[in-house]
């Protein structure tokens, strides 16, 4: 089974009492693969027992602070336990760092480790988040989709992106953030076993009724929005109005899929 931690489930509020910003992980076949960095999911992976050194990509869905804002730490982190504790990462001393904007990735490595004057002591391949197939090892697949997130035509690219991530035979969708959850159809396809979908831009009852729609086996709502923040018992609620089983997910929530 592959095991979802959600490190970050809130939207880009001010900051939020035990909430931090937008991130989880997926470990599957002794492999660690990151989707997005807010704030302090660093902080908050490594003392929940995410094994450092068993990171092998770093997924960015987009370039706002709330999904990027703790990319800086989580590669300092990476770096400080390699260095104090004498250790490489698990996949030939290689990290995979995917966005679609390399210019935030430019400057996120700038404070990180100045490009000139140092060195990382494991080898950092950087990639461009594009539609298709992203990555493929022996335990996942992940395949990206633009979305109208930032309002974009395409004419200069596309910055925003949700994911199909397979793993141990599930089809797990992200959604990034996204401009309508319709955007999601040709990942979901006919089905997937989980979607994992912001709220931070979509009112519950909305999400909802589309998964249900779409034929999704289980709904994971993360990136609250004022919807859930301010009412997480009534969102409860909402969300038992309709088939298809949901659940909100809070900071360090895990499970198995």
């Amino acid at each position: 089974m592959a095991k979802i931690t959600y490190l970050g489930t809130c939207s880009g509020t001010e900051p939020m009492p035990g909430m931090h910003h937008c991130s989880f992980v997926i470990e599957s076949g002794g492999a660690v693969y990151w989707f997005d960095a807010g704030e302090s999911c660093a902080y908050t992976g490594y003392l929940q027992g995410i094994d450092m050194m068993a990171v092998r990509t770093i997924m960015i869905s987009h370039p706002h602070m709330d999904h990027v804002g703790g990319l800086a730490n989580l590669i300092s982190c990476i770096r400080k336990v390699i260095s104090r504790y004498k250790l490489q990462l698990k996949n030939d001393n290689t990290l995979r760092i995917f966005t679609p904007d390399r210019t935030v990735l430019d400057a996120v490595l700038t404070v990180v480790c100045s490009r000139t004057a140092h060195k990382f002591p494991f080898t950092l391949i950087e990639e461009d988040v594009r539609d298709g197939l992203l990555y493929e090892d022996e335990n996942i697949r992940v395949t990206a989709l633009h979305n109208t997130h930032l309002k974009e035509d395409g004419s200069n690219g596309w910055h925003s992106y949700s994911f199909l991530i397979e793993t141990e035979g599930k089809r797990i969708v992200y959604s990034g953030d996204v401009g309508k959850p319709e955007e999601l159809d040709p990942l979901i396809g006919d089905g997937c076993d989980l979607l994992i979908h912001e709220t931070g831009h979509h009112p519950v009852a909305d999400v909802c009724a589309y998964a249900e729609s779409r034929g999704v086996k289980q709904l994971r709502f993360n990136h609250h929005g004022r919807e859930i923040i301010g009412g997480r018992e009534l969102a409860e609620k909402v969300t038992l109005q309709y088939a298809c089983p949901a659940k909100i997910c809070y900071d360090t929530m895990t499970e198995e899929i």
